[in-house]
């Protein structure tokens, strides 16, 4: 199977939250760079490293997170030739609850030569700050 091509990280960024919502295990491991050095945190978890450990995590979230769907909002990108790293707010709808859940996420790009990988996901509850949260919004990933 060959891997796709992500020109820019705002497309391996988009492939990301599209295979989320979509619970595709494939299309998310897509994303990812191969490596023992790829890093994610899922919010209130652990650090977990590598990409056989990222893959299994991911395998376990993508198969309990059916019909949720994502508003990114209070994007923040900064990059360079070969490295991007995207701040945003994770706004998550999920099927028969009510009001949303805000997650804060950092994901950090590289290129690795035939296009951009994700290296890092770091996704945490947002605590008490100057941002105003909209009634009806709950924390959680």
């Amino acid at each position: 199977m060959s891997q796709r091509v992500f020109a820019t990280s705002a497309e391996a960024e988009a492939a990301f939250y599209d295979a989320f919502q979509r619970g595709d295990l494939e299309a998310m491991m897509g994303v990812w760079a191969e490596g023992d050095d790829v890093v994610c945190i899922h919010p209130g978890g652990q650090r977990i490293t590598g990409i056989a450990a990222v893959r299994e995590s991911w395998r376990q979230i993508l198969g309990a997170s059916a019909g949720i769907a994502f508003h990114l909002s209070h994007q923040h990108y900064q990059a360079s030739d070969r490295v991007a790293v995207h701040c945003l707010h994770e706004n998550i709808a999920v099927p028969g609850e009510p009001g949303r859940h805000v997650v804060l996420a950092t994901n950090v790009y590289r290129w690795i030569g035939t296009g951009w990988r994700m290296v890092v996901h770091h996704a945490s509850p947002i605590l008490a700050g100057p941002e105003p949260q909209a009634p009806g919004t709950r924390v959680m990933h």
